[in-house]
């Protein structure tokens, strides 16, 4: 092997090494390394496969989508939070930075569609 090959031949190992000692594999912390955040979702009876294909629960999703995006105040959390709307009915899951703002996209909300229609199971993020 010439001097080439060693070079790359011990680069490769390098970034293996790098790669590997960067981040802790799932046997060390029992948990996947990939960004995942489903886990802060405790309810999992209603996922989003769960939402009809219907005409007026997709355009309600859109409209409450709209809304929370509209407010600029919220946080990149909030405006990434799951929306499952089914026959009209809304719930609100994933994790917000703060009580206040989970109980701001319940009144950004207040314009789309009466409180009665909404589940708010989102999360303060610790």
């Amino acid at each position: 092997m010439n001097f080439v090959g060693k070079t790359l031949a011990a680069s490769a190992v390098l970034a293996v090494v790098c790669s590997v000692s960067a981040s802790p594999s799932m046997a060390q912390t029992g948990k996947p390394t990939s960004p995942d955040n489903s886990g802060m979702n405790a309810d999992h009876n209603k996922t989003a496969d769960d939402q009809t294909n219907s005409s007026t629960d997709r355009l309600t999703t859109a409209k409450v989508r709209k809304a929370i995006i509209a407010d600029k105040e919220l946080s990149s959390y909030a405006h990434n939070i799951k929306i499952i709307t089914m026959n009209g009915k809304v719930t609100l899951k994933g994790p917000v930075k703060s009580e206040e703002e989970k109980q701001r996209i319940s009144s950004d909300l207040a314009s789309v569609l009466p409180a009665e229609n909404v589940t708010n199971q989102l999360t303060v993020k610790p």
